[in-house]
């Protein structure tokens, strides 16, 4: 079984934002979901911090409210909850 470094991270995602995580979430760049979180967690709260570091949104765009979902449960603090 894999552990993902960001394991205590993912605790924060809702059930079905913890789904395929080692497949493509930007399908134009092949940027895994993973490599997406792993991103925020290192500091990325912008999706052109995303962009910048993976290159996932670049292409057609189509993930994009998806990486800005990530973001906002990712980057939320336990009073914004």
């Amino acid at each position: 079984m894999k552990i993902h470094p960001a394991a205590n991270s993912l605790d924060k995602l809702p059930p079905i934002l913890k789904k395929n995580l080692d497949q493509n979430l930007c399908v134009c760049n092949e940027v895994h979901k993973m490599d997406i979180i792993n991103a925020i967690i290192n500091g990325a709260t912008t999706v052109g911090e995303i962009k910048k570091q993976t290159y996932a949104t670049m292409g057609s765009g189509c993930c994009t409210q998806q990486v800005e979902r990530l973001i906002e449960c990712l980057c939320l603090t336990e009073t914004e909850k």
